[in-house]
């Protein structure tokens, strides 16, 4: 199981790839959280010790909610971007043209 938490504005949309996620056989199976506002997302992470890795959305705010993670957690999971996100400081990007993309990419890295 790939755990993610989908972070900043737009990732609510994601929710519904966790449904039937693992796109093919052998396919890991994936549980999308999402967090929308700043707090909630640093909430999750200091409750969830299982999340393998942050998605971080691109548009206003995304560097301010990345030097927050890093903050809070600094051995906390890898976060990864895409678009705008991807060119922030301490954020691994990824090459995509929307979240499902991204999405899509981050689990291939992350299973391996």
């Amino acid at each position: 199981m790939i755990t993610v938490l989908a972070a900043g504005r737009g990732a609510g949309h994601l929710r519904e790839l966790s449904a039937g996620s693992g796109s093919g056989s052998g396919s890991p199976s994936v549980e999308i959280m999402t967090a929308e506002e700043d707090e909630e997302v640093l909430d999750k992470l200091a409750r969830n010790r299982r999340i393998d890795a942050v998605l971080l959305m691109p548009g206003e705010g995304a560097a301010a909610l990345a030097a927050a993670i890093r903050e809070e957690d600094p051995a906390g999971p890898p976060v990864y971007g895409w678009g705008e996100a991807a060119r922030i400081e301490g954020v691994r990007g990824l090459a995509a043209r929307d979240a499902t993309a991204a999405m899509e990419k981050l689990v291939a890295e992350l299973s391996g």
